[in-house]
């Protein structure tokens, strides 16, 4: 009986062993298969594995110059409102934003996630390891023929694994050998990489660091809120203070370093640019004047930012002093790009950055969300054509929207002179054109039922400025300015000296301003003002008188106006068309000696008029 049970163990231990056997060698076959490579078929091997090697290594340089993706997201245009598209052209290479605001003014969020880079990087060897060059070996008359490939890739912090399952067939002679699964591990930061851009993007989400240096820069560079004591008033070109504002984005930018980066600090100051986020890898941050971008600033009159005083109207002169308060609203945006590198290998990925009304955009909750858009506009259900003309009746391209109550729907665009589309129902509504060349025009319209409107656009005409003092030629300081009903132009002579205008009813202001050295002393005057006693008379109410000394410094007037005057003058069409100049003949005023002069002086530009003529 013993003898019986000993061989029946023996049987099952020996049937343990042929299925572990059994088994092993299902599980690795194409190990076994590999390691029995013929001597004279491995060089081929080798060099099949080093194409798989090389095609993961460009698959993983294009993930990384293009935010994350090798196959981009379908393209999305800007807009003259929003200048960026949903990619960044960077020296010819497109990279999708990250985060941008579409053409139509909403937020978007096109982040790639870890294993939609591992998709898109087995796709790429899927069709990358079909281009392998056996051209050698052909010569050598081996038989070389692949399979269906499947890949899959798993990227960890400083390798990418790529495990390819595919037929390899290669034959030569009496040698041959298949072999179906191929594994190479491919040293690369790409996962560590990616995790630093990540925590970067998220944490700019999160505290719009970006978009807070941006309104520092703002306000550092460009005017935006003051006070300044003169007499005359205060102009800044916008495109000069563009230009100056997009070198000082693009300098500081560049400065900006984040801690556990490459930087180092030279100096107490340096701290102001480093952003409060730890990651392991160096950080560059580009911005450059040349890539899309956007520059806004109200009020403006065309290109130019002015600032009137306050002091010397008439009425003003028991003030005794001059000064030009100025408060100016910027919408900025424009895009950075964000290098996190490590050795030779950089990733990249662009965001773009939102200024609007001298703030910091909102900070991004979710991947899509509407900036702004008024509930007016979410509810067009009233179908309405509009069309289009210049003066002479000929159609005119022009971008269409509609106003109602202080709200502004974009409509859409006039094409070949005519749209037909629907509109938000008001009462009293305006539809507003605007279009290239053209004066910009609000036509009143009910949109509570559908109907038709025909619009005419009044063309504009590039006139040169002259300007006489006299009757003799001036060159000195000047303001002139061309109001109507329309629209409001200003020009800062001689800086500028031409101006676009269209058929209309002007008001002329012609405002001269020379040199002087006229002196303000310094005045102190008593203010008193009823405030509450202190003590117990406090407690019940009581009030006292208390008085304050109040300072104004002394004041150099430099500029004050010498001359000018206005005139009522309608302009025709056929002046601006067949004329290119437009002369303006001013009387001068005597160069006033004290605050009381130049108190006359406006009392007096009050009566003088202007001679206005087209030549």
């Amino acid at each position: 009986m013993k003898n019986k049970i000993g061989q029946i163990t023996i049987f099952i231990i020996i049937a343990i062993i042929l299925v572990a056997v059994i088994a092993g060698f299902f599980i690795f076959k194409d190990s076994l298969i590999s390691e029995q490579i013929p001597a004279n078929i491995e060089p081929v091997y080798v060099s099949f594995l080093s194409c798989l090697e090389d095609s993961t290594l460009i698959g993983i340089d294009v993930l990384e110059s293009q935010g994350g993706y090798i196959s981009l997201p379908d393209f999305e245009p800007g807009s003259a409102y929003m200048p960026f598209s949903s990619q960044l052209n960077f020296l010819g290479n497109p990279i999708p934003y990250w985060y941008y605001v579409s053409g139509n003014n909403v937020q978007k969020e096109q982040v790639p996630s870890k294993r939609k880079m591992e998709n898109q990087l087995e796709e790429f060897i899927d069709k990358k390891i079909t281009e392998c060059i056996f051209d050698e070996y052909y010569e050598q008359e081996f038989e070389i023929s692949q399979g269906e490939a499947e890949t899959k890739i798993t990227i960890r912090d400083n390798e990418v694994e790529v495990s390819l399952d595919m037929d390899l067939s290669i034959n030569k002679e009496e040698d041959s050998a298949l072999i179906r699964t191929h594994k190479v591990a491919v040293r690369s930061k790409l996962g560590v990489l990616y995790n630093s851009a990540k925590k970067i993007y998220e944490y700019e989400q999160k505290n719009l660091f970006l978009e807070n240096y941006a309104v520092d820069t703002l306000r550092l560079y460009a005017p935006v809120d003051g006070v300044e004591l003169t007499c005359s008033p205060v102009t800044w070109g916008a495109d000069e203070v563009f230009d100056e504002l997009q070198e000082a984005i693009e300098a500081n930018t560049l400065s900006l370093k984040v801690k556990g980066g490459d930087y180092s600090l030279r100096n107490k100051e340096d701290e102001y640019f480093v952003v409060d986020v730890s990651v392991n890898a160096g950080v560059r941050f580009i911005n450059s004047k040349e890539w899309a971008n956007s520059f806004e600033v109200a009020p403006s009159e065309e290109s130019v930012l002015i600032s009137k005083p306050v002091g010397n109207q008439v009425g003003l002169g028991i003030l005794g002093f001059c000064y030009v308060p100025y408060h100016f609203v910027y919408n900025v945006r424009y895009p950075v790009l964000i290098q996190v590198y490590s050795g030779k290998e950089i990733f990249q990925f662009p965001v773009a950055v939102v200024v609007q009304g001298n703030k910091p955009r909102e900070a991004l909750d979710v991947s899509a969300v509407e900036i702004g858009v008024p509930e007016l506009c979410k509810y067009k259900n009233t179908l309405v054509e509009v069309n289009t003309y210049d003066t002479k009746l000929n159609p005119v391209e022009a971008d269409i929207s509609y106003e109602c109550s202080g709200t502004v729907c974009n409509i859409g665009k006039a094409e070949q002179g005519n749209l037909e589309d629907n509109f938000p129902q008001c009462v009293n509504g305006y539809i507003v054109t605007k279009a290239e060349g053209f004066e910009d025009a609000k036509y009143l319209y009910s949109t509570t039922v559908s109907g038709s409107v025909d619009i005419l656009l009044d063309k504009l005409y590039e006139t040169n400025i002259e300007l006489k003092l006299d009757g003799s030629s001036y060159d000195g300081n000047a303001m002139i300015s061309f109001i109507s009903d329309k629209s409001s132009k200003t020009v800062v002579y001689p800086g500028q000296k031409t101006v676009k205008l269209s058929e209309g009813q002007y008001e002329v202001q012609v405002y001269v301003y020379k040199s002087s050295s006229l002196k303000l002393e310094k005045t102190v005057y008593e203010q008193c003002m009823e405030v509450p006693q202190t003590g117990l008379g406090g407690f019940f109410g009581l009030m006292q008188e208390k008085c304050f000394d109040i300072e104004i410094p002394e004041q150099i007037i430099s500029n004050v106006l010498s001359g000018g005057g206005k005139e009522n003058y309608y302009i025709l069409e056929s002046e601006l068309e067949s004329s290119g100049v437009i002369e303006i003949n001013a009387g001068s005023l005597s160069l006033p000696k004290s605050i009381a002069e130049l108190q006359d002086n406006y009392l007096l530009f009050e009566e003088k008029g202007l001679e206005i003529y087209f030549k």
